[in-house]
């Protein structure tokens, strides 16, 4: 069986940052999936369930509600490792495209402090699976260590 492209990135080099995971057609559609890094993998501790799902809620609405780029995302949400998130946009885009758009992200979520958006049990899976004191930190710490001046090692896979 072929391996698929994520496992073929050395993730013993991995730092945080915004990468691009694969670029995707879909019909005459270009799609680009992002790896937004948050943690260095096996070397760091992984984020907490609550918070990452407080993370997608707030970054997922954010992200839909952009006035310029609402229209091109076509999915956020967190990785199985819980070391990050994906986020697919329509469009062949490169990191550097998007780090103003992933820096506004953070900031709203690094300072919201209003409900959670479609956390009540009418609305999700797991509404008691929540934490947004934490999540406001691991978004901030990504903001302030990666995001505020990201180098080609945050924004490139390693070789």
């Amino acid at each position: 069986m072929k391996n698929i492209e994520s496992f073929t990135v050395d993730h013993k080099r991995l730092l945080r940052g915004i990468y691009v995971s694969r670029k995707d057609s879909l019909g005459d559609r270009r799609l680009t999936t992002f790896d937004i890094r948050m943690k260095e993998p096996n070397r760091e501790p992984v984020l907490d369930v609550p918070p990452l799902h407080t993370i997608e809620h707030l970054g997922a609405v954010w992200l839909r509600n952009n006035a310029i780029w609402g229209d091109k995302v076509v999915y956020f949400g967190p990785m199985g490792c819980r070391t990050g998130c994906y986020l697919i946009l329509k469009g062949d885009l490169e990191s550097k495209a998007v780090i103003q758009l992933v820096r506004k992200m953070f900031v709203f979520i690094a300072n919201y402090s209003d409900s959670i958006p479609g956390a009540s049990s009418k609305e999700c899976g797991n509404c008691l699976s929540h934490d947004l004191p934490m999540a406001a930190w691991e978004a901030k710490k990504f903001l302030i260590e990666v995001l505020t001046d990201p180098g080609p090692e945050n924004l490139e896979y390693p070789a």
